[in-house]
């Protein structure tokens, strides 16, 4: 099926591909599956859908951690469980992104509708860090579309949840041959885990690749 979006090679040289629409799991899908993403940059502006170059990725089979981050999170007390709390999730994500980095967050009321649509769809996963007491205390969510997982968004409420919590996706996404973590920009936590930048066209080229595999259900508790 043609996409309703422009060709995501034409995005201007901040990323910026178009703007307006909504967020629905038919359009998310479409967008996610060329390579784009939304990312509002204010409630009070129409809705900007991106497709950066270069893209920050990892791939799955070269993930690796320090040793002594590997330590860290081995000797902690958490546990992750998948897909049962996911509004919670993208709920807290809001919060975290809105108390330490700005007081709007992109993460948009009319994004947690469209997600948690998606989510329903069953291309919207989540993974939920708890502590011994069974506090939901971390964790992240993105999108799952066969052999590549998007990854939107993390919060932490003690030190390392969030970093458990993409240790345990990753390694449960490399136990399923999943080929492609897409994380969109790399960040000093990212880059802990082998993320790395390559052009939008390599990109695109490993997509169309994952796309191709077969669909894996993230469901299970590690």
């Amino acid at each position: 099926m043609r996409s309703i979006f422009p060709d995501p090679r034409n995005a201007t040289e901040d990323g910026l591909l178009t703007v307006g629409g909504f967020i629905t799991p038919k359009i998310l899908l479409d967008a996610y599956s060329n390579g784009i993403f939304p990312w509002p940059i204010s409630v009070d502006l129409p809705l900007a859908w991106f497709s950066p170059d270069p893209r920050g990725v990892i791939f799955i089979d070269k993930f690796n951690v320090s040793k002594n981050m590997l330590k860290t999170l081995r000797q902690s007390n958490f546990h992750c469980k998948f897909n049962t709390r996911f509004k919670d999730v993208i709920e807290n994500c809001a919060r975290h992104h809105s108390k330490n980095f700005s007081k709007e967050t992109w993460i948009t009321p009319e994004m947690i509708k469209g997600y948690c649509e998606l989510h329903e769809h069953g291309n919207a996963y989540c993974i939920e860090t708890y502590n011994k007491k069974q506090e939901l205390v971390g964790g992240l969510y993105g999108v799952h579309i066969n052999g590549f997982f998007s990854g939107e968004s993390m919060f932490f409420m003690e030190d390392n949840a969030s970093k458990f919590a993409l240790f345990t996706l990753l390694t449960t996404l490399k136990s399923e041959d999943v080929l492609l973590f897409d994380s969109q920009m790399t960040t000093p936590v990212t880059e802990k885990f082998g993320a790395e930048y390559i052009s939008r066209e390599e990109y695109l080229s490993h997509l169309q690749a994952c796309l191709k595999s077969p669909k894996v259900i993230l469901t299970k508790t590690p």
